[in-house]
């Protein structure tokens, strides 16, 4: 077999198709509980400051998330610049993206359901394990809507 791609090992998987076993997963679960205590730290998850961001009553959320884009434009110029591989050795490329009204339509209805459940998809289960079980329904209800998603995107504006 040729391997000239260093992406694809001998049996032509890439690092990203790769099976990981149960303790290969406990890295994911440990920064996903290292995520939810610094969101619950800084109140992002929190539903007030949420409903201050859409009432523009507080610059806070604003803030995280103009940090949030500012960092992650920073750091996609420095992969690009210095060719930065994945932690397996495989080139990071980042496709050109083109743009659909579809996106407008998604965002508003993103939008809406943000504002009015005041949870972003994000920070659901950090919401629910500070004890908002009532956002289950927020999580079973976004759930929901990718299932309806996968069943109509066929048929939406791409």
């Amino acid at each position: 077999m040729n391997l000239e791609n260093k992406n694809i090992d001998s049996e032509g998987i890439n690092a990203s198709q790769k099976k990981e076993t149960a303790l290969g997963n406990l890295k994911y679960l440990v920064v996903g509980i290292f995520f939810g205590i610094v969101f619950v730290k800084a109140e992002i998850i929190s539903w007030f400051r949420i409903q201050e961001m859409f009432n523009l009553e507080s610059f806070h959320m604003y803030g995280v998330i103009g940090c949030a884009v500012v960092v992650g434009l920073i750091s996609v110029q420095l992969i690009k610049k210095f060719n930065i591989k994945t932690l397996d050795g495989e080139k990071i490329e980042i496709q050109p993206k083109t743009f659909n009204k579809g996106q407008i339509y998604g965002g508003l209805l993103f939008g809406f359901g943000w504002a009015i459940t005041g949870a972003c998809p994000g920070p659901l289960f950090a919401q629910i394990g500070t004890g908002a079980t009532v956002i289950v329904v927020t999580l079973l209800s976004a759930i929901a809507g990718t299932w309806v998603y996968g069943l109509i995107k066929d048929k939406l504006p791409h």
